[in-house]
């Protein structure tokens, strides 16, 4: 079968190209699939997508006139996909189950520990051969309250490291994990959580329910030296009522994976271009933020991972086999 995989990283294209060498004929481009590339798709049954691309009604009905049938997301995330029209047009989805949960726990707790302990600010001076301690103060994790608000596989694995520090543990989800439990971990409301966390970390879908999880609100609850850890969905947390917080000095720091208004920007070089996004210009003003572009699933260990259940849902595809990864069936 023809895939086209799009919206593919320059470390991620070899891989792709070794797992489907010999099975499936694969097309790999940097080009993130929106309704100015659709015609790049066209006369390929199977698309592989990142989790940027915008796969509204208007492409998938463009990808369904292309002859696509297959769509394979290389994510676990899927809030992209309009899934109610893709089954009106009777497509396959599929995106990735899971993948190696450690590497965006051990993301989120780099971020963490590079706030708490100014190691950006750190390096920077130290490469002017400015040695001074002067505002690099931190504190300990040990001792302190870890707030980890979705406990799934990846929550879990963020709670190990946070039990490792020696934290107190509290957690909010649906539904408690009992592995969580056994580590110590306290389930509690969100409201006492945002009250007593000095780490606050994200681990939630999003969904409508979960929209701006993080707002006005929420934010006012949460200490003012407090640190907020974002590896999820950008939109979890909503940025203007954030650069608010910011700008009044009512949070202790922000560590940002992901970000709301993302698509078209991260992935990107935006270096000499003028930045119109008003809100992500002002977060990276702040010296007590720090953002990285969507990079805290990007392992050799993860990326295998993912390559590989892409390969399989190609082939689930042409088997038509349910599994899993399966969003909706082939018809």
């Amino acid at each position: 079968m023809d895939v086209l995989a799009t919206g593919v990283q320059r470390d991620e294209r070899p891989l792709l190209e070794a797992a489907f060498a010999g099975r499936h004929d694969i097309r790999c481009l940097e080009t993130t699939l929106t309704a100015d590339t659709l015609p790049l798709a066209a006369g390929y049954e199977a698309v592989s997508t990142s989790v940027n691309a915008v796969l509204d009604a208007p492409v998938l009905e463009g990808l369904v006139k292309g002859g696509t049938r297959l769509i394979t997301q290389r994510s676990t995330g899927y809030n992209n996909i309009d899934l109610a029209h893709a089954e009106r047009l009777g497509m396959t989805v599929a995106r990735v189950a899971a993948y190696s949960p450690y590497a965006v726990a051990e993301f989120a707790w780099t971020l963490a520990l590079a706030l708490e302990r100014r190691i950006v600010r750190a390096a920077g001076r130290t490469r002017d051969f400015d040695f001074r301690l002067d505002g690099l103060l931190g504190r300990d994790f040990h001792g302190r309250t870890a707030g980890v608000i979705g406990t799934g596989r990846i929550g879990t694995a963020f709670t190990a490291i946070a039990r490792g520090f020696g934290m107190r543990l509290l957690g909010w989800d649906i539904t408690p994990n009992p592995e969580c439990e056994e580590m110590g971990m306290q389930y509690v409301e969100l409201d006492r959580l945002f009250r007593e966390a000095d780490l606050l970390t994200l681990h939630v879908p999003l969904m409508p329910s979960t929209h701006h999880l993080v707002g006005t609100r929420r934010l006012a609850e949460m200490k003012d030296d407090a640190l907020l850890i974002n590896t999820s969905r950008g939109a979890l947390i909503d940025s203007a009522a954030l650069v608010e917080t910011l700008r009044e000095g009512r949070i202790g720091g922000v560590g940002l994976d992901v970000y709301e208004e993302e698509a078209g920007v991260f992935f990107y070089d935006k270096s000499l271009e003028v930045m119109t996004d008003d809100v992500l210009a002002r977060l990276l003003t702040f010296t007590n933020v720090l953002i990285s572009s969507h990079q805290a699933y990007y392992t050799v260990d993860a990326v295998e991972e993912i390559v590989a259940a892409t390969l399989r849902n190609v082939n689930d595809y042409v088997a038509g086999r349910i599994t899993d990864s399966t969003l909706i069936p082939r018809p």
